[in-house]
């Protein structure tokens, strides 16, 4: 397939960051199996969704290009995406949650350009270019829910995590490659017994590590909670009332057995509200409740709601202590506007549970606004930073509130000695230098040479650890995740404990592509009628060649019947005959078979399909 490339200017604002995560789509790496395993989901989708599907969904299909017949080209996608604000990039199977949401803030959708087996057609629990391709795209045409989406990235990348966060994350990463790796093959057949062993081994082993994770006993951080509703909306959300809901999740949309089995009575309906946070999923399983939302604008209520429980809309000490439990790079916004990014590594708090000092380990840097302080960068704060909080001892006014007169009133001269107490307690006596203030007038940072800091019987700062800078503000009122300025440190430093497996074609895989690849080429390029053509008899060929050597295959039979009824009849009730076989011979796929013949009996679906 020829590809043009067409810009976005959306994935030129990417910071490096998050385009450490981007990789290319690849077309070649599409087998033509590949391609049937598209078409048939596609054909069934669109078949069956264009009833039970929220009516955007439909019309988004449209409006992206994407085809029915072929999977989409990511360079086609942005250069259709773009007429709707939005954009599109290639990733390896799942990324951090945190990255995640923090694309889709900057209208992105991250797509994982691999494509599900044929074995797992029906469902797979690894991100795949049917489910974000074929779901997530066609969804955002609709203004109201593409804003969402957006405004749910904007939040959920504040989202603070937990070291339980990332160990689910590998894990469940893990469990998906696996589940989606072909089974390894060899020319000896004991050692590919093995080799398959091994393999089904490996899953059951990342499969009993999920569960094991999942059961674990753990106090739910905010990603965690988020990601809940990502969950329940974006992925397996419903849309509508109980009684007749119309589906809008990708996870659904994508799948051809779960889109089903969702409409069932077995599948409660509950309507969608902020409890959905709280009702944890298996990604390897279908759901047996689902949440509706009466309309697209109701997710945007909810997600505040849940957004205003936050730290980053809270701050104070639960805030500062989620971070401090995190382990990972956030960020703390004072009153006055400062904000200090680095490893949280300690707290003290008064009586009243305020935060009065603070402390980082390792590289940290200071902003303001979301753009780094002059001056303050890690290149400063090599060692970490700490400062005290709160008001002084004695004194009505705030710090941050003072005037030059003010400071003058209470002994702050530039260059001159200085020694004050908190109300914590805490001691500061040191030379003050120069203190810089924020565009309200307020002051935030004062710098001090010689400087030692006391908390009772304990010495916070002394002067050979070099010059004190004291973050100025009463209090705490923001609290997330990752860098206030993320050009202020090194992110681009992303390596995953597990990569997705390529796995080389065999001989025998490589024939059978061969032969999907000859019906497929029939198909686009027929010159009818095929019954006296070079091409039927290619066709009659395949089939024989596939009966021959390839016994099992159920989707190469239905394309060859789709073909075989513009030809005789008798080869057409060949071919039926033969996919009746199978479907005793293979009870597993029977449904898949019924599916695909009741899909070419429909005569309005073909017409649909020859319109598209």
């Amino acid at each position: 397939m020829e590809v043009k490339i067409e810009t976005n200017e959306l994935l030129d604002r990417l910071p490096p960051h998050l385009k450490q995560y981007i990789k290319p789509q690849d077309y070649e790496q599409y087998t033509p199996i590949n391609q049937a395993v598209w078409r048939y989901v596609m054909r069934k989708n669109v078949n069956y969704l264009s009833q039970v599907a929220h009516e955007s969904y439909v019309k988004g299909l449209e409006k992206t290009g994407i085809s029915i017949d072929e999977i989409p080209s990511m360079y086609g996608m942005n250069r259709i995406l773009k007429e709707i604000g939005w954009a599109a990039v290639a990733v390896d199977g799942f990324i951090p949650p945190n990255a995640f949401m923090e694309f889709q803030a900057y209208k992105v959708l991250v797509i994982a350009s691999d494509i599900r087996q044929l074995e797992n057609i029906e469902y797979t629990p690894a991100p795949d270019i049917i489910h974000e391709g074929a779901g997530h795209a066609p969804i955002i045409a609709s203004p109201d829910y593409a804003e969402y989406l957006r405004r749910f990235g904007e939040v959920g990348s504040k989202a603070i995590s937990s070291a339980h966060d990332i160990d689910m994350y590998e894990a469940v990463r893990e469990l998906s490659i696996l589940k989606e790796s072909p089974l390894p093959t060899s020319a000896n057949k004991e050692e590919a017994n093995q080799l398959q062993k091994n393999h089904l081994l490996r899953i059951e082993k990342a499969e009993d590590l999920v569960e094991e994770l999942q059961n674990k006993k753990v106090k739910p951080s905010e990603i965690s909670l988020i990601r809940n509703l990502h969950w329940w909306t974006v992925e397996y959300g419903l849309v509508g009332t109980a009684e007749n809901p119309k589906i809008y999740g990708a996870g659904l949309l994508s799948s051809i057995g779960e889109s089903v089995w969702c409409m069932k009575d077995e599948v409660k309906k509950i309507p969608y509200s902020i409890d959905a946070a709280y009702q944890d999923f298996d990604i390897t399983k279908p759901q047996p409740q689902l949440y509706v939302t009466p309309d697209f604008a109701y997710l945007q209520e909810v997600l505040e709601e849940f957004a205003n429980t936050m730290a980053v809309r809270k701050g104070g000490w639960r805030g500062l202590n989620k971070l401090i439990e995190s382990k990972q790079l956030g960020t703390i916004e004072l009153s006055t506007g400062l904000q200090i990014s680095g490893n949280f590594s300690r707290m003290i708090k008064n009586e009243d549970n305020e935060v009065v000092y603070f402390e980082t380990e390792g590289e940290t840097a200071l902003s303001y606004r979301e753009k780094e302080v002059i001056g303050h960068g890690i290149s400063r704060h090599t060692n970490g930073f700490r400062s005290p909080l709160g008001k002084l001892r004695g004194i009505n006014l705030s710090i941050e509130n003072m005037g030059p007169r003010d400071l003058q009133a209470y002994n702050f001269y530039d260059g001159k000695p200085i020694s004050f107490e908190f109300e914590s307690g805490i001691t500061v006596n040191g030379l003050n230098v120069t203190g810089m203030r924020n565009l309200r007038g307020e002051l935030m940072l004062i710098q001090f040479t010689d400087c030692t800091v006391k908390y009772k019987d304990e010495v916070l700062f002394t002067p050979e650890m070099g010059d004190f800078d004291m973050a100025v503000g009463k209090e705490i009122v923001s609290a997330f995740a990752g860098a206030a300025d993320y050009n202020s440190f090194n992110l681009v430093n992303h390596v995953s404990t597990h990569e997705t497996v390529r796995v080389k074609l065999s001989e025998e895989e490589k024939e059978l592509n061969g032969f999907y690849k000859t019906v497929r080429e029939i198909r686009e390029n027929q010159v009818l009628p095929l019954t006296a053509s070079s091409e039927g008899k290619k066709i009659s060929q395949v089939f024989e060649k596939l009966k021959e050597n390839h016994p099992t295959d159920w989707l190469l039979p239905l394309e060859i019947y789709e073909l075989s009824k513009k030809m005789d009849s008798k080869f057409s009730e060949e071919v039926l005959n033969h996919l009746l076989h199978l479907k005793k011979e293979r009870p597993k796929v029977a449904h898949l078979i019924d599916g695909g013949l009741e899909l070419l009996n429909t005569s309005a679906t073909l017409k649909m399909l020859a319109a598209k």
